[in-house]
C-alpha cells in the first residue's frame, strides 16, 4: 500500500475523486479559514518575524503601532509594524497553529488532533491548489500520518 498523498482536484469533464480520497478544501470542515490575498498578518510581530493580524478594520499597507505597556513617564512603549496580506506560504503555517488547536484572536480551534487522525489517518487528501505549491492538505497528512500517533 503507497503511503496517503495529496491530490489536485480538478474541473475537467468526467473527473472524479478518487474513492477512498477526502476532499479538504473550502467549504469542507478541514477547508482552510486563512485566504491568500484576504488573510493579514503584521510585520514585525511581537514575538516572530510575522503574525496574525487578527484585529478589526486594518488597512492593509497600514503602519501601526503596537503598545506593549508605558514607561515612568507614562508614555506608550512597544513598536511600529505594517500590515501586510498573508502569503500562500504564511496562510499554510498559519493552518498548521490552528490545526493544532492554538487560537489565533479567538479563530477558534481547528479540529482535535485525535480527530483529524481517525478520519483522515491513511487517505489520500485532495484539495484545489496546485502540487507544486504549498497547501494546508500537507499539514492534514503530517498530522493525520504521524509515526506513532494513535488517535
Amino acid at each position: 500500500m503507497s503511503a496517503p498523498k495529496r491530490i489536485q482536484r480538478k474541473r475537467t469533464k468526467g473527473y472524479r475523486l478518487p474513492p477512498d480520497a477526502v476532499y479538504v478544501g473550502r467549504g469542507s470542515k478541514w477547508g482552510n479559514p486563512f485566504v491568500v490575498g484576504q488573510t493579514q498578518i503584521r510585520v514585525p510581530g511581537v514575538a516572530a518575524d510575522w503574525e496574525y493580524e487578527g484585529r478589526l478594520h486594518k488597512t492593509t499597507g497600514q503602519r501601526t503601532f503596537y503598545c506593549t505597556g508605558t514607561d515612568d513617564a507614562g508614555m506608550p512603549v512597544g513598536f511600529w509594524h505594517d500590515v501586510q496580506l498573508a502569503t500562500r506560504e504564511q496562510c499554510v503555517e498559519l493552518y498548521r497553529l490552528y490545526a493544532r488547536g492554538l487560537d489565533l484572536e479567538n479563530l477558534g480551534r481547528g479540529e482535535p488532533l485525535a480527530h483529524v487522525r481517525a478520519e483522515l489517518g491513511g487517505r489520500d487528501l485532495a484539495c484545489w491548489c496546485p502540487l507544486d505549491q504549498p497547501c494546508h492538505a500537507d499539514v492534514l497528512l503530517e498530522i493525520a500520518n504521524a509515526p506513532g500517533a494513535a488517535g
